[in-house]
C-alpha cells in the first residue's frame, strides 16, 4: 500500500509539533503511524474528566480534531499550504473511565486538494469504542 504522507515522519517528529500546546497540556501522545493511519493515547485524568468524573466530551473532541488537524497537515506540503478545521461532529457512545487511557484513530476518508474529511474513532482499553468522530479540514495556502 501506497502512504497518504507528503513524506516520511518520526512518531518523535509529530509529538515534538505538540510542545506548549493544548495537546501537551491534555498529555496526547502520537503513538502511531501507519501508512493510512495515525493513531494517538490521552489519559483520562484530571485535565479530561468532567465532574462525574468521567472523559469530558470535549475532550474526546480534542483529541479527535487534534489527531485530525495533525493527520490532515502531515498529507499536504505544508511549506505552501495549512490545513484547519472546519467542522467536527461527535457522537459520545459510552463514558470514558478515569484511570484509563483511551486511544483515538484516524483514517482518511477523503483528501482533496480544497478539503480533507477524517474519520476518528476512540476506544477504551477494553478496546469498545467511545466515541466516532468525523472532521472536515478546509486547505489554505499559507
Amino acid at each position: 500500500m501506497t502512504s497518504i504522507w507528503h513524506k516520511d515522519y518520526s512518531i518523535e517528529e509529530v509529538n515534538l509539533r505538540g510542545e506548549n500546546t493544548l495537546v501537551n497540556h491534555l498529555g496526547i501522545q502520537i503513538t502511531e503511524i501507519t501508512d493510512s493511519s495515525l493513531s494517538a493515547t490521552m489519559p483520562v485524568d484530571h485535565t479530561t474528566v468532567q465532574p462525574a468524573r468521567i472523559l469530558h466530551g470535549g475532550a474526546s473532541c480534542v483529541l479527535a480534531e487534534s489527531l485530525g488537524s495533525i493527520a490532515a497537515n502531515m498529507v499536504i506540503d505544508t511549506h505552501k499550504f495549512i490545513a484547519v478545521g472546519q467542522s467536527i461532529t461527535a457522537n459520545h457512545l459510552r463514558p470514558g473511565l478515569e484511570g484509563e487511557t483511551v486511544l483515538g484513530i484516524a483514517k482518511a476518508l477523503h483528501t482533496g486538494r480544497r478539503s480533507q474529511l477524517w474519520n476518528i474513532d476512540i476506544f477504551n482499553e477494553k478496546e469498545q469504542m467511545i466515541c466516532s468522530s468525523r472532521l472536515t479540514m478546509a486547505i489554505i495556502e499559507k
